[in-house]
């Protein structure tokens, strides 16, 4: 299954984040810290490497990431050059208060009433950069919702004296070029609904749940999940919650629907769905190599 995802305003946005790119000191990027690698738009990386400009990279929603994983990807990140990372939760406000130090710290030749630092931040849709925006403001100034591409343009803010902040709208490559990223970013509710089929992508999620997390899922739904598949599972969780059609046929897109709510939601406890050595071997098979 391939997915793609790539709203109109979206283009306009890309050209307008290019023209502001060269006036910013550093990029704040946002990444879901359950699959920082299929949640980072290349585009991105391009543009901050062209103009030369440090990124902070955010790994959000690490409340709900597994640790071990989380604890690889900041490694990960640390041997890139002109980058420093953190994982937090931008719903925590004593996480979100280390941002702006940490983003001065990328740019020491600002930080100060006469520079101010100013911060660009970007990300996906739906990866969190209005809660982020709103929480270092401490007040509801940017656009959120539970739905991707809230955001349409950017806005500016003056966070204080020392720092100033564009929020921009989420970004998507125009082509997700690794089927399983599609796969990932739809499980994670960060393409719009309208691309893809519930059914298909949670089957595709209870696979990598069934080899990572068995014991969470058993946990979970309250049944061995030994020798399953993932439509195997789909179809378990349809019996075990009653999830019943006409002669007992099991309502698969309902259970579908209830494992991607339970992933998304944390019911599931903490997991991430990509590590840097997986994704790193992932690239290598179709020639690109590196972590991406």
């Amino acid at each position: 299954m391939s997915i793609a995802w790539f709203p109109g305003h979206m283009a306009s946005a890309r050209k307008k984040a290019a023209e502001t790119m060269g006036r910013v000191d550093v990029v704040v990027e946002l990444l879901d810290a359950r699959l920082p690698g299929a949640s980072a738009n290349p585009l991105i990386e391009r543009l901050r490497r062209d103009k030369q400009r440090p990124c902070l990279k955010i790994l959000n929603k690490a409340d709900l990431a597994d640790p071990e994983a989380t604890a690889a990807w900041l490694r990960h990140y640390g041997n890139e050059k002109l980058v420093r990372a953190v994982a937090l939760s931008c719903k925590r406000p004593g996480d979100v208060a280390k941002v702006p130090r940490l983003a001065a710290s990328l740019a020491p030749h600002r930080d100060s009433a006469l520079k101010p630092v100013r911060m660009m931040v970007m990300g996906v849709p739906n990866v969190g950069k209005s809660t982020l925006i709103n929480a270092l403001l401490k007040r509801k100034a940017a656009r959120t919702g539970d739905e991707p591409a809230v955001t349409r343009q950017q806005s500016r803010f003056e966070l204080d004296e020392r720092n100033d902040l564009i929020d921009t709208p989420g970004l998507m490559a125009p082509v997700i070029k690794h089927a399983a990223d599609g796969l990932m970013l739809a499980a994670s509710h960060i393409i719009g609904p309208e691309s893809y089929q519930a059914d298909e992508v949670a089957a595709f999620l209870a696979g990598i749940l069934l080899e990572r997390y068995p014991a969470q899922l058993s946990t979970r739904y309250g049944f061995d999940t030994q020798e399953m598949d993932g439509d195997g599972l789909i179809a378990a969780i349809a019996v075990k919650r009653d999830y019943l059609g006409k002669g007992g046929t099991p309502h698969l897109e309902k259970a579908a629907r209830a494992l991607l709510q339970d992933y998304r939601s944390g019911a599931l406890g903490r997991v991430t769905l990509e590590t840097p050595s997986g994704r790193g071997s992932m690239l290598a098979k179709t020639g690109l190599g590196g972590v991406g």
